[in-house]
């Protein structure tokens, strides 16, 4: 699911040959055209998760990787040496399995120490069309008589500064992607990568570092919209300042000016035509100067 979005994203959006994405994936150039000609975002097929031979020795394996990373490169055991030390133990998988786990481990390895070191920076500026940023917050409107509790939708432009609320009664993932499209619509267009913390809707499990299993919907709304998403470091809110800014200024400057919805059919119409032109216009109009 994952290499079909960055397999969608290199054709269409960075405008990669079939050649050089089949050489970066392992693909076949055949396998390559059929996705980007079928248009799907994601595949049509459900790998079975099979429990694997390999899973009671993850840890073992693992902290022998660690050990062994840490020596020299003449000193460390190899994958073979490494496999027959399991299979002592009880392993009867391939070794296959074996350097398929080490593989994997070296890449998370190498992405948290990336993540992790003193050269880690979060860039301030950003190039027009490169990144937006998502949030969620919560606040009350009285509607129809009634305090109601109100989850917004925050999606600003990194460049610009642009933004656009939406109101909803729920974090759902029909929620989420109806803010998606609203702002794509009203910005004009999608941009190169989203900013997102660690939500529910959007990441399943957060491991070591950057390391993410994402979501198999919000991955589906990502290759549909071909765009990246990346994530925060848990409890590092900075890491996407401009938009939890927005949201500290939308609670003491914006939606304390909310109509009131209880009042007629009439009123609630004009109330909430006046909600859209305080705040949806002139995100939409600036963003269509500044950001595209």
């Amino acid at each position: 699911m994952a290499l079909l979005s960055v397999i969608r994203r290199w054709g269409l959006r960075d405008r990669l040959s079939i050649r050089e994405i089949a050489r970066r994936t392992g693909l076949s150039r055949n396998t390559i055209r059929k996705y980007l000609r079928a248009g799907t975002v994601e595949p049509a097929f459900r790998t079975p998760d099979w429990p694997s031979k390999l899973d009671p020795f993850a840890d073992k394996l693992s902290a022998w990787l660690k050990t062994e990373a840490g020596k020299s490169r003449k000193k460390r055991r190899t994958l073979k040496h490494l496999h027959k030390e399991l299979v002592a133990l009880g392993y009867t998988g391939s070794h296959n399995r074996v350097a398929a786990f080490a593989r994997q481990w070296k890449a998370d390895h190498q992405c948290e120490e990336q993540s992790a070191g003193r050269g880690t920076f979060v860039p301030l500026v950003f190039q027009p069309g490169e990144a937006f940023q998502f949030d969620w917050s919560e606040d009350w409107a009285t509607i129809a008589g009634e305090n109601t509790k109100l989850q917004i939708a925050h999606i600003k432009l990194s460049h610009s500064r642009a933004f656009l609320l939406r109101a909803y009664l729920l974090q759902t993932h029909e929620m989420l992607f109806d803010a998606h499209w609203h702002a794509f619509r009203v910005f004009g267009g999608v941009l190169g990568r989203g900013i997102y913390e660690n939500m529910k809707t959007a990441v399943d499990r957060v491991g070591r570092g950057k390391v993410r299993r994402v979501n198999t919907r919000f991955l589906a709304m990502t290759s549909h919209y071909v765009f990246e998403p990346e994530f925060c470091n848990p409890a590092a809110g900075w890491e996407k300042g401009q938009v939890e800014k927005n949201v500290q200024d939308a609670r003491h400057q914006i939606l304390q000016l909310m109509p009131d919805f209880s009042g007629s059919g009439g009123d609630e119409r004009l109330a909430r035509g006046t909600l859209h032109r305080a705040v949806g216009a002139p995100a939409a109009r600036h963003a269509a100067g500044h950001d595209r």
